[in-house]
């Protein structure tokens, strides 16, 4: 009986065991949500929260419906498939009622940088510019137009500029 002499630590840490495994068993039966798991491991109530959440997209349909115009531009540029709405954010209000529900004036210095700062991880073909480099702090849209970004004057872009050519 000598080996067993030790035998009580054994037990109590055997006994911590058992009674972590019931608090986590009582725990997880009152914290998760009954419809997880429903659709593997997901909550089952999320996608009708979401659905019931207020839209603020319109989508792009919606804008082109009225702006005809800005989509004649924008078919043949670079941005032809980028979404109204990547750039002028969720436009739903305005779309219900565009008389009273202005979009703001974008600041393209800020706007255009987020897809188009130099970034290794970005791949070669597409557009990079190192901002602080490339314009001098002036605004994107002196030189280039949203819509359809290729500069359509040279001699425009350099003035811009200082001189400099992009």
């Amino acid at each position: 009986m000598q080996a067993f002499k030790d035998s009580g630590h054994l037990f109590r840490l055997a006994a911590v065991f058992v009674a972590g495994t019931i608090l986590f068993l009582v725990l997880r039966t009152v914290l998760v949500p009954k419809s997880f798991g429903e659709y593997g491991h997901y909550r089952g109530n999320a996608m009708a929260e979401i659905a019931a959440r207020p839209v603020h997209f319109a989508g792009h349909e919606t804008c082109e419906a009225c702006h005809a115009d800005v989509l004649d531009k924008k078919k043949d540029g670079k941005h032809a498939h980028v979404n109204c709405e990547a750039c002028h954010g969720p436009q739903a209000k305005h779309a219900d009622d565009p008389s009273s529900v202005q979009p703001p004036k974008l600041d393209t210095l800020v706007l255009c940088v987020r897809c188009h700062e130099a970034n290794a991880a970005k791949p070669k073909s597409f557009p990079q510019v190192a901002s602080a480099d490339h314009s001098s702090g002036l605004p994107c849209d002196t030189c280039h137009q949203p819509h359809s970004p290729a500069i359509e004057s040279p001699a425009v872009a350099s003035k811009a500029v200082g001189g400099g050519t992009k």
